[in-house]
């Protein structure tokens, strides 16, 4: 396909006239050439004055040769456009080449294309009006990230900072720390627990309205929880609400909780779930040999369990290290020097009710910070994470990879759709959409943990816009674990693919006959020099069958016995211990 300018067809029919005039003989014959040409000719003419108020060529040059169209997005009724003043325009002619200096309207210039105006998007229905998610977590993916809500969303932080407020007000209430107060009853503190148990949509609400006046979600906080003091019989109690506390106090043990739970009520299980398959497939296919590919070229067979089991022993030692994390946590005042605390109650071991207190909440106690908690702890479990993020990345690469060139069969799902427009295709979208998603989430775990060990002097609030994030990486993480094992479970071994492709790699034997002979040298046997170069000119940029490789073997010289093994071997059997390897060490 091309185009043709239109002056080109224009001189061509030009042209035919005149041509045809001339070769018409005799009487009227050639007569409506001729009025063709001289028409054409006069309204060349006629339009000259208009073409150089346009700017002449300069105008071709702006417009690229085309004619003005007005935009097609128009109201109702087409308007003819306003005259713009005119300006001088610089007309190129090539790289560099300034010619020379016309008038136009550049105004309008970008209007007198050919290009179609986009087309409106003005006058739709308000999508925000209707509640929908801005983000995939709390859209499309929403069922597999839902349990994190319960932990990490911003009601769930609140719930939690309602929490630690009730045990602290009890806390200090059953240590006497302040003159006049007394341990509560039992029917108290069920009272004041069930503000944390009880806290649901309409909570959310509440505490949002007192949020906009107070302009600060902690304080919300304290007067949530002060607001139904009176209906438990504590009226008298409410300065005991966020009692010499710092919103950090209660920030940093909030969030300790929440992310704790949501590690080990929700990502944990996830993970385990998702290894978990693969530790079967590795069970499975202990035994199932394979080639192996090394900078993505055939190389010393293996089996596909042990592959298998290679991964699961890497995430394995991963969760351990996420199993066994110490979640801190402080309450020890706006610089964490217990001074209003001690302004207070000077005699009370301000220390050790700390101490107790986060213990209390199952969490690691740090004697030792500034206003608000380290973190440390935070980025080193993040960190261990995206380790463990990256390892499966890995993995879904690596199954991917098998799954293009025929090791794996994927399971067709009823109804499902594979490629939209080549009917034969199940593409492998459960490991495509858990490669995107692990790489998100490493990306978030890497700015928090980056971010969240530092603070300006004592306190900066870099770390509060960062650990609203928390919900979101981890949510990213867990649905990549998802569709692993989603997609585990719909794969097939395609066990005659692994076998011909051992079958047509003789030559990866060479490692094993260069070994061999290394060995009968060193025993004393004769014309054993040379094995590796002697291996690379038979086997290196050459096919070699098994009567090929047997051929050669038998004509070595070697020991009896070294030849039979050889003899013997194929490149299926040539596995080493990789099932017992498998078996012992690819568990869980």
């Amino acid at each position: 396909m091309f185009t043709i300018p239109a002056w080109v067809m224009l001189a061509v029919w030009f042209g035919v006239q005149v041509f045809s005039g001339y070769a018409m003989h005799g009487g009227e014959a050639g007569v409506a050439y001729w009025a063709h040409a001289g028409g054409f000719a006069a309204g060349l003419v006629l339009t000259l004055p208009l073409f150089f108020r346009r700017g002449g060529t300069a105008f071709w040059a702006v417009t690229r040769g085309r004619p003005p169209h007005l935009p097609l997005d128009l109201p109702h009724a087409v308007t003819q456009p306003r005259r713009e003043p005119r300006h001088p325009v610089a007309v190129e002619d090539g790289p560099g080449r300034r010619l020379r200096r016309a008038s136009a309207a550049p105004a309008r210039m970008g209007a007198m294309t050919s290009q179609p105006a986009p087309a409106s998007t003005a006058h739709r229905r308000s999508l925000a009006e209707a509640g929908i998610a801005l983000g995939p977590l709390d859209g499309r993916y929403r069922a597999a990230v839902e349990p994190l809500v319960e932990h990490l969303s911003e009601a769930a932080l609140n719930r939690n900072r309602i929490h630690v407020e009730v045990e602290w007000f009890i806390h200090l209430a059953e240590h006497r720390v302040l003159p006049g107060l007394e341990p509560l009853t039992a029917e108290q503190q069920a009272g004041l627990r069930a503000i944390v148990t009880d806290f649901d949509a309409e909570s959310v609400a509440e505490l949002a309205a007192t949020e906009k006046v107070t302009v600060h979600d902690v304080k919300a906080v304290e007067y949530f929880i002060a607001d139904r003091l009176e209906g438990l019989g504590l009226g008298r109690l409410k300065p005991l609400v966020h009692f010499a506390c710092t919103s950090e106090d209660i920030n940093n043990l909030a969030y300790a909780v929440g992310v704790r739970d949501a590690v080990e009520q929700v990502w944990l299980p996830a993970a385990r779930a998702a290894v978990a398959t693969v530790s079967a497939m590795a069970a499975e296919a202990a035994e199932t040999p394979m080639l192996s590919r090394t900078h993505g070229q055939p190389a010393t067979p293996t089996t596909l369990g042990k592959e298998m089991a290679v991964f699961v022993h890497r995430l394995t030692r991963q969760t351990r290290r996420i199993a066994g994390q110490e979640y801190l946590g402080k309450i020890n005042g706006a610089t964490g020097t217990y001074a209003a605390h001690l302004a207070a109650a000077p005699d009370a071991d301000w220390p050790a009710l700390s101490r107790s207190f986060v213990e209390h909440l199952g969490l690691t106690w740090n004697p030792l910070t500034t206003q608000i908690e380290s973190h440390d702890w935070q980025a080193e479990l993040y960190a261990d994470v995206a380790r463990f993020n990256r390892i499966l990345h890995g993995f879904c690469v690596d199954v991917w990879s098998y799954i293009s060139i025929g090791y794996f069969a994927q399971i067709p799902v009823a109804g499902a759709t594979g490629s939209s427009t080549m009917p034969h295709k199940v593409n492998p979208i459960r490991f495509e959409n858990a490669e995107a998603n692990l790489e998100l989430s490493c990306a978030l775990l890497d700015s928090l943990g980056a971010t969240l060990v530092e603070s300006r002097w004592q306190r900066d609030l870099t770390d509060s816009t960062s650990q609203r994030n928390i919900g979101v990486a981890l949510g990213h993480s867990v649905l990549a674990l998802t569709n692993v094992t989603k997609g585990m479970g719909q794969l097939q071994v395609a066990e005659p693919v692994l076998a011909e492709d051992l079958d047509t790699n003789w030559e990866v034997l060479g490692e094993a006959v260069q070994t061999v002979m290394r060995a009968e040298a060193i025993a004393g046997v004769e014309g054993m020099d040379n094995p590796y170069e002697r291996l690379k000119e038979l086997t290196r940029g050459h096919r070699v069958d098994g009567a090929r490789m047997r051929e050669f073997v038998q004509g070595l010289g070697l020991s009896e016995g070294a030849q039979a093994r050889l003899l013997e071997l194929t490149p299926a059997g040539y596995t080493g211990l990789a099932a017992r390897l498998a078996a012992e060490f690819g568990g869980r």
